[in-house]
């Protein structure tokens, strides 16, 4: 019983750190290109390194 005391303050705590951790990733913009990422990755550089 001791425990619960100490590990649902904690339980809630660390929720709460990883809700304000994805509404900061949210209104910092990591969600609005999600395919960009994607689509870099099968772009060829080695055109651009020629030149």
């Amino acid at each position: 019983m001791n425990g619960l005391v100490i590990l649902i303050p904690v339980a809630l705590g660390l929720g709460l750190a990883g809700l304000a951790a994805f509404f900061w990733s949210v209104r910092s913009g990591q969600y609005e290109d999600l395919d960009g990422a994607a689509m870099r990755v099968l772009l060829d550089d080695e055109d651009e390194a020629q030149k």
